[in-house]
């Protein structure tokens, strides 16, 4: 079998040889154009295919991304801007804290909101308040929670304030109990 190898290669060798092929041929020269031809193909279709990509990643980044430019210490994701605190506070102080920094207590429109948090095993004070009238949870601003938000949360105590984890945690807990809370701020 190696014998046989080098007997292929051998013969290769003598048939691309230049002797064998003289000057006049051109079959050496028609080869080497032929290469030259191939790689420039290659490149040329490889550098419109780079090219295709970055605009399309272009046009993704732009339609997809915001410019944030969130406040110290808040955290940008998903054109929001997030303040974690670090004190704990009343439910009440924790609203009037987050409305002094020109935000809200958290508004949440899909559990994916805090990716970012998923692992966090904490409780905060969240903006949901119960409203009598409606006989549900709403938001802050008077929109209704999502059922699919909270599936498996039933409120006891009307009474009572909700607290949330971004692991996907909901309890209820008095207002005056001091929780750390999140304050969002929309830049949409």
């Amino acid at each position: 079998m190696l014998e046989a190898s080098r007997t292929v290669h051998a013969q290769t060798q003598i048939f691309w040889n230049k002797r064998d092929f003289p000057e006049s041929t051109g079959a050496p020269l028609l080869m080497a154009a032929c290469q030259t031809t191939l790689w420039r193909w290659i490149s040329g279709i490889l550098g419109v295919t780079c090219l295709s990509l970055m605009a399309i990643l272009g046009t993704i980044l732009r339609t997809y991304s915001c410019n944030i430019s969130c406040q110290e210490r808040w955290i940008g994701y998903q054109c929001n801007c997030y303040f974690i605190s670090n004190e704990s506070k009343s439910w009440n102080e924790s609203r009037d804290s987050c409305a002094s920094q020109k935000s809200t207590l958290l508004q949440m429109h899909s559990g994916d909101e805090l990716h970012f948090m998923k692992r966090n095993p904490y409780f905060y004070w969240i903006g949901v308040t119960y409203s009598a009238a409606h006989g549900a949870l709403v938001w802050l601003n008077g929109s209704a929670v999502s059922q699919d938000l909270f599936p498996r949360f039933k409120i006891k105590n009307p009474e009572k304030c909700i607290g949330y984890s971004p692991s996907g945690y909901v309890l209820e807990k008095h207002c005056w109990e001091k929780f750390q809370f999140i304050c969002k701020q929309q830049l949409t």
